[in-house]
């Protein structure tokens, strides 16, 4: 069994390709379809071109050399297939599409090293880690790559963690609606749907780009006293019943039991279809701040619980947050005092 080092050429159509005999068989690749590596080097501009060829014969040869010189999957590693397994069993898992997103993208760059090394060297996890320069993106990477060599080494891959540790975060001060009423006024002379979403945001607290948005009437009781959120649909997993205020079942017309409350359809709209509205919406009001988002809303119903209720408790049940700590540090990101003069000492 034998391989010879990819030689680069430019077809007539003016494509790169590599060609090499493997096996005493001749290939002309274009792609890294052949190693399942999602490399084409002609989708890139023409100047990265014949760096981009350079690394698939790199690939492409590393792989054949790793596999016993054969494509066949079935002569990868055992440790090869049990990582795709794995990767495969974490992807199956109940998690937002961005969410696999990310984890898969980086499970293909971990691939790469099971493929060439048959183990992920923590040198190559650290200095993917290192790559991102901005303290919150090399935290969230970090924390992501984490949960992959969790789920690895958990189930019989050896893998190790990063061994960074994580950087200093500059806290983000989530900025709640300071005009609420004249700003929920405006949207409902602008989008009827946007001001639903936001007002259901502010009244039940919910998320409003998969809790809301995938609202449909059977969530709600039949006199709309109170609404129902699947834990599918939850960031915390678990099954809520919120309260649903007065003044937002005063807005409710009650539609088909299947149907979106929004779209009045079966078919709900798209996940980014309040974001593009609210975008709009920022655009021609002159009442909101730059940092305020949909979100702000939710943020104003966490102080306003807060303030009246005095109870962390409380708000913890009403913001659906798994535990107390999460709820304590909401707080302290919205700079709300928990303490109030008349908590303080007094001199006698």
């Amino acid at each position: 069994m034998s391989v010879t080092h990819p030689k680069i050429y430019i077809a007539n159509d003016g494509k790169y390709f590599i060609d090499f005999n493997l096996n005493n068989k001749r290939y002309c690749l274009r792609n890294g379809n052949k190693i399942k590596l999602k490399l084409n080097p002609n989708s890139f501009p023409v100047k990265q071109r014949r760096r981009q060829a350079e690394v698939l014969a790199k690939k492409v040869y590393d792989h054949v050399v790793s596999n016993s010189y054969s494509f066949d999957k079935d002569c990868r590693s055992n440790e090869l297939a049990l990582f795709d397994r794995l990767i495969d069993s974490k992807l199956s898992e109940n998690l937002s599409d961005h969410y696999k997103k990310t984890l898969r993208e980086l499970s293909e760059k971990l691939r790469e090293q099971v493929l060439i090394n048959n183990t992920i060297p923590i040198e190559f996890t650290n200095d993917l880690v290192r790559s991102y320069q901005n303290n919150t993106s090399f935290n969230t990477v970090r924390r992501h790559i984490n949960v992959l060599l969790n789920h690895l080494s958990d189930n019989g891959f050896m893998a190790d963690k990063c061994s960074l540790r994580p950087r200093k975060q500059v806290e983000v001060l989530h900025k709640p609606i300071d005009n609420l009423p004249e700003v929920l006024a405006e949207l409902q002379t602008f989008n009827y749907n946007l001001y639903l979403c936001c007002l259901l945001t502010y009244g039940c607290l919910l998320r409003p780009h998969r809790e809301i948005r995938l609202l449909r009437w059977h969530d709600f009781d039949s006199e709309l006293r109170y609404v129902s959120v699947d834990g599918s649909r939850v960031k915390s997993k678990r099954n809520r019943i919120v309260p649903n205020p007065q003044f937002i079942r005063d807005e409710l017309v009650v539609g088909n039991p299947y149907d979106n409350i929004f779209s009045n359809t079966p078919i709900e709209f798209n996940k980014f279809y309040f974001n593009k509205l609210w975008s709009r919406f920022k655009k021609q009001s002159k009442l909101i701040d730059n940092n305020n988002t949909i979100y702000s809303f939710r943020h104003s119903g966490a102080i306003d619980i807060f303030k009246r209720t005095g109870s962390i408790t409380k708000l913890q049940k009403a913001m659906g947050h798994s535990c107390i700590n999460v709820s304590l540090t909401y707080l302290r990101g919205l700079e709300v005092p928990e303490l109030t003069m008349g908590d303080m000492p007094e001199l006698k």
